[in-house]
């Protein structure tokens, strides 16, 4: 459905008809009126889904950038800009100067052959039988036997077993490695952007039954070849946008949403299975956030609360992996040092009219904030809470705890829009948005008098959860880490990773029999074991590889 971008008269007129907007003040009104307007721009099809790094991301950072300006923000991006880039590595990727030519025929990428992702770059040309595996040519290799002698292991990994029949053909003379599959068993290989395992001696390219068929008809032929493999690396850009109050107080106060959300679904993280060509506009995830730090910014710009400066930060990526507000952390534009707390604002516009449960993370990373919630008045604040003690999460508040700032989480809770593209400008509740708005302004104004805060540890939350596996090693993935394996960001106390001894920035490489190269394999890997199962789980520590016993809960 395309959602026409409403002018604010006609909201205003809107929200007035309501029995309960009689009961709203002036300046509430004209707030309700601009966060429709935010949200409906935001979610609107044109942004096509406000991907990161996509041109409907740019948009909405052009539309963020402009409102922080016209109500009185500075820039305090790089270069006094608005906008902070940072790369989003996609993984690898095939390029076009990759061939494969047989007897003058130049195959079709993806269509005829594909090269594994493990592939190194090379060229080789040779005049070569498939049935004969001689030194200085490319050498070919049916998958038939593997697949029919291993197809009741349940631990046999095709990959594992090709990279060994590689290494070994590679040490005996062969420049390539052609693959192909005439069993009526499936491979299910493909070109795996993800993985960043270590890179084969030789170039190893898959046939599809098309192109045997088509062009190595004659098994006992001799076929000209021509192989050249070109992988590199595949990138976008995203962009923080980053408005600032200054004060010339001595701490700021950051706060947070992330404007990002999941395009058409091509980063595979939808929940529409299979999905294509459909907008996923986001209206709460998080158009909703970014649209409540938009007006918090003309709140606070108004008020009296100056013992703070305040930094506006909307986050791209945070749907990759919290790679935006990971990237700030990493390279901030004012002194971490000095950052009073942090506030996130993420999903907050379905409030429920008949429970009013909000839910407040990170409400053990300061022992101010169990005394500031304390002292709430029921009379103005109708809201009920329900606390989550952790600084980590699925959202943008976790970077900043692992800064060792105190953080809060704000968020009204999933639904059954959550990830879809049904997730939609008009089943927002801006009446309960507007609540969840003036309950973060009372916080903040109740902890104006406290000074700078102080920083507590918290127990870890998971990022993130998934159905395919029952068991975890207690680990927060580093999800921005472009190397082979996967990084722990963090690590769970009293879970199996700590108990053996694995700590913040290892690399996992391998659990059981199972190689770990990138998120997609440690999920993969994950799924094998059930609770009570001990294996040996390896992983790098700088240069060192150790490796120890690990039993999942």
């Amino acid at each position: 459905m395309l959602i026409r971008v409403l002018s604010i008269a006609s909201i205003f007129l809107i929200i007035s008809s309501g029995s309960w907007a009689q009961r709203l003040k002036k300046a509430d009104k004209a707030t309700m009126a601009n966060l429709q307007a935010h949200i409906a721009y935001l979610a609107d099809d044109k942004l096509e889904g406000r991907r990161a790094g996509s041109n409907g991301e740019k948009l909405a950072g052009e539309y963020i950038s402009k409102q922080f300006e016209s109500i009185g923000l500075k820039p305090k991006g790089p270069s006094n800009s608005w906008f902070q880039p940072f790369e989003i590595n996609e993984g690898r990727q095939v390029n076009s100067a990759t061939l494969f030519i047989i007897d003058g025929n130049d195959l079709s990428l993806n269509t005829d052959y594909f090269p594994l992702a493990f592939s190194p770059n090379a060229h080789v040309e040779a005049a070569v039988s498939t049935a004969l595996a001689e030194k200085g040519v490319p050498w070919f290799l049916d998958l038939k036997n593997l697949l029919e002698d291993n197809k009741d292991n349940p631990h046999f990994d095709l990959e594992s077993a090709i990279r060994e029949k590689v290494s070994k053909s590679a040490a005996k003379g062969a420049t390539a490695m052609v693959l192909f599959n005439t069993s009526t068993i499936k491979d299910n290989l493909k070109f795996n952007g993800k993985d960043r395992g270590a890179l084969a001696a030789i170039p190893v390219v898959y046939l599809t039954p098309k192109a045997v068929k088509s062009y190595l008809h004659d098994e006992s032929g001799t076929y000209d070849v021509k192989i050249r493999v070109d992988i590199g690396e595949k990138t976008r850009t995203g962009q923080n946008v980053i408005g600032y109050i200054d004060n010339g107080a001595p701490q700021t106060i950051i706060l947070g949403a992330h404007y990002d959300h999941l395009g058409f679904g091509e980063d595979g993280n939808s929940m529409v299975p299979n999905v294509k060509n459909q907008v996923h506009n986001g209206a709460d995830d998080n158009a909703s956030g970014t649209a409540a730090l938009i007006e918090l910014a003309r709140s606070i710009n108004a008020s009296k609360n100056k013992n703070n400066n305040y930094l506006f930060i909307a986050f791209s990526a945070e749907e990759l992996g919290l790679n935006g507000s990971k990237y700030f952390t990493q390279n901030p534009t004012i002194d971490l040092k000095t950052v009073n707390y942090m506030i996130n604002m993420d999903m907050v516009g379905r409030l429920n009219d008949s429970s009013k449960t909000l839910t407040v993370g990170g409400y053990g990373t300061s022992p101010a904030w169990g005394e500031l919630f304390g002292n709430m008045s029921p009379r103005s604040n109708p809201l009920t809470f329900k606390f989550d003690s952790s600084g980590t999460g699925p959202s943008d508040h976790t970077s900043f705890y692992r800064a060792d700032v105190p953080v809060l989480f704000f968020f009204t809770g999933l639904h059954s829009d959550y990830h879809k593209p049904s997730d939609d400008f008009n089943k927002i509740n801006y009446n309960g948005e507007l609540l969840v708005i003036k309950c973060i302004e009372n916080v903040i104004t109740a902890a104006n008098t406290k000074g700078k805060l102080e920083f507590t540890k918290t127990r870890e939350a998971q990022t993130s959860s998934s159905a395919r596996f029952s068991v975890s090693l207690g680990i927060m993935p580093d999800y921005t880490f472009t190397g082979a394996g996967v990084r722990a960001d963090g690590v769970s106390d009293n879970r199996p990773a700590q108990k053996a001894g694995i700590k913040a920035g290892d690399v996992i490489t391998q659990l059981g029999e199972f190689a770990i190269t990138s998120m997609e394999g440690y999920m993969q890997a994950l799924s094998k074991f059930k609770k009570g199962d001990t294996t040996k789980v390896k992983y790098k520590r700088g240069n060192d590889t150790l490796e120890a016993n690990v039993t999942f809960q």
